[in-house]
């Protein structure tokens, strides 16, 4: 049976590392946070691109499994398509770090973007963590969050 699994988290939770790394195992991996699969919507929200989202997760075959990252406004249109939903999630303090560090994305490195960043750990995070399967505190070194990511895959039916 084919098996979907979404990793979500807030800005610097390690979504995107994470993605990378399982893709590098061999899995089919997709970070819905890449262009094409996201875009602003005319108010400026964050969105997945629903057409391409759907048509991804319809073209599973009974033996595969698909990991995908990201986090936007219309996720949980998507929720029931998915046989387990991981949040990512970190200390405020670890997010800002990684943040203004990291080189992969530019994003977070403005005020502005760190500002809204950590309004939405305190708004949007309980409601990702309210929907959410299992929680992943991402403190961990990367190889162990994707060892407790793929545990996840695993246990499923």
């Amino acid at each position: 049976m084919a098996r979907r699994v979404l990793l979500t988290g807030m800005s610097g939770t390690g979504k995107s590392s994470v993605i990378k790394q399982l893709a590098a195992l061999g899995y089919r991996a997709v970070d819905f946070d890449e262009p094409g699969w996201s875009e602003y919507d005319p108010e400026g929200e964050w969105i997945w691109c629903e057409d391409r989202v759907q048509e991804l997760l319809a073209s599973l075959k009974d033996d595969e499994a698909l990991f995908v990252s990201g986090c936007a406004i219309n996720q949980g249109k998507f929720y029931g398509q998915f046989d387990a939903v991981i949040l990512l999630s970190a200390p405020a303090d670890v997010i800002v770090e990684r943040l203004k560090t990291r080189t992969n994305n530019p994003y977070g490195k403005h005020p502005e973007e760190l500002a809204a960043t950590l309004e939405n750990l305190a708004t949007v995070e309980p409601l990702l963590r309210d929907g959410a399967d299992y929680e992943i505190v991402t403190t961990l070194r990367l190889d162990e969050v994707v060892v407790e990511v793929i545990k996840v895959l695993e246990a499923l039916p």
